[in-house]
């Protein structure tokens, strides 16, 4: 019995649980386990809201300038001017012999004086801007213009002497050409024609064939991006085309020397690129057998000159020539009977026709003169010297919508008397006069009123129609 209750305490004992002691210190931490698989990519949260604006960054550079667009349609005819004013009267004629008896017969007058010829050489279209002239080798006019119907490089040749009727040539009709254009004869005889190529912005020149001008050849001279305006042409000292004109890409004055009689190919120079320069530009070759080139510098709206130091014009000595703020344009330049430059020029400031005499054939130094300052006056100036060995000078008369030449009194130009040619309608536009083989002045211009293109003959060396002798 007693080992029973014993054996009951004792399983007693067993079964109850004894209190918990304290926890132990933890262990160390065992080694990181081996990564489980990636699990699979939850859904994607909603967007966040936007973040604020940042602040505008620095403005970038400038872009190049773009190329030139082609020049404009021309403007409408403006109104027409003023009558001219009525001519002097002639003097009384001397008397007649005694009639019969009973009456006597009527004084007789001198024969009226012989007025200037004017001619409408081309009336197809819109014709008869952007004019040059010079003297064929067979003594008869030739005249490079552009027609602006077609946009088209034209010639027309004079059938005689006054040029009262002319045949007329397309030299070039691929894209819109003829702009800017100055005609000149070669040492072989032949029509060569400096231009711009407004659809390619290039410098070219049309060289012909032969005298009739029957076929051409175009050679690019310079492609180099808007380059090619206010071209002129001269022949140099070595028989090859000189070709003077404006780089409106990097507003430069430039020159192109021909390899060739026919102008195939040429070695492009730079002679002034202070500023924008070379705009309006004339080439005319000096006494000394050097180029003489008149422009305008636009950014000092002044009047310049640059002097060619070689044949070739790789580089030239540069001047300024009058004052400064003439806002020049349309400049002209001849070499006089005195071996100095003759240049016309419009101030544009002052509305005036000027005149500038160079002191030498570098024309380092000028002596300039307003010719004519009645209105707005001056534009499209073009300048040669007549028979007489003095300047003349047309210019187209804004104020009147008329055609004039100014006929210099001496070598210097000091002066001029002005005689208007042509004021019927709006005329007197992209004028170009030159000296014929009969030793009178020829003038081609733009008849704007009719679209034609016109040449004026003088009458005599002075072209004035008051001018006859005892």
């Amino acid at each position: 019995m007693t080992r029973y209750v014993a054996l009951v305490v004792l399983l007693i004992l067993v079964g109850c649980a004894s209190p918990a002691g304290l926890d132990g210190q933890p262990g160390p931490v065992g080694p990181a386990g081996l990564d489980g698989r990636d699990g699979p990519t939850g859904t994607s949260g909603p967007a966040g809201p936007p973040g604020r604006t940042g602040t505008a960054g620095a403005d970038g550079q400038p872009g190049p300038p773009g190329a030139d667009g082609a020049p404009g349609p021309e403007g409408p005819p403006g109104p027409a001017g003023t009558a001219g004013r009525d001519g002097v009267d002639g003097t009384d004629g001397t008397d007649g012999s005694a009639g019969s008896e009973g009456g006597a017969t009527a004084g007789f007058a001198r024969d009226t004086p012989a007025t200037h010829v004017v001619t409408a050489v081309d009336t197809n279209g819109a014709v008869g801007t952007h004019t040059s002239i010079t003297i064929g080798a067979d003594g008869l006019a030739l005249i490079s213009y552009r027609d602006s119907t077609s946009h088209d490089l034209k010639l027309a040749r004079c059938a005689d002497l006054a040029c009262t009727s002319a045949t007329t040539t397309t030299l070039a009709t691929s894209g819109d050409v003829g702009l800017h254009s100055s005609a000149v004869i070669g040492t072989d005889g032949f029509p060569l024609v400096s231009y711009y190529d407004s659809t390619k912005a290039d410098l070219v020149v049309a060289h012909c064939s032969d005298p009739a001008c029957t076929a051409v050849t175009h050679s690019t001279l310079d492609s180099t991006r808007s380059v090619g305006l206010y071209t002129s042409v001269a022949i140099g000292v070595d028989g090859f085309p000189l070709v003077s004109y404006y780089d409106s890409t990097k507003a430069d004055l430039k020159v192109a020397h021909c390899s060739d009689t026919a102008c195939t190919t040429a070695t492009l120079s730079t002679l002034d690129s202070g500023g924008n320069v070379g705009l309006y530009t004339s080439l005319v070759i000096g006494a000394d057998g050097l180029g003489l080139i008149s422009y305008a510098d636009s950014s000092n709206n002044h009047p310049k000159v640059a002097h060619c130091s070689n044949v070739a014009c790789t580089e030239a000595t540069v001047n300024f020539l009058g004052t400064f703020g003439a806002n020049t344009t349309h400049t002209s330049v001849t070499i006089g009977a005195d071996g100095f430059g003759l240049i016309s020029y419009h101030d544009s400031a002052n509305l005036d026709l000027k005149v500038a005499h160079c002191s030498n054939p570098e024309c380092t130094q000028a002596t300039t003169v307003a010719l004519d300052s009645t209105g707005t006056v001056g534009l499209y100036t073009s300048v040669t010297i007549g028979a007489d060995n003095l300047g003349l000078i047309s210019y187209y008369d804004s104020s009147n919508s008329a055609l004039k030449l100014a006929h210099c009194v001496d070598t210097a130009c000091t002066s001029a008397t002005n005689t208007t040619l042509d004021s019927t309608g709006t005329v007197g536009l992209h004028t170009a006069v030159t000296t014929g083989a009969d030793g009178l002045a020829l003038i081609s211009y733009y008849d704007s009123s009719n679209g034609n293109l016109k040449v004026a003959h003088c009458e005599n060396t002075f072209c004035s129609p008051f001018f006859r002798r005892r």
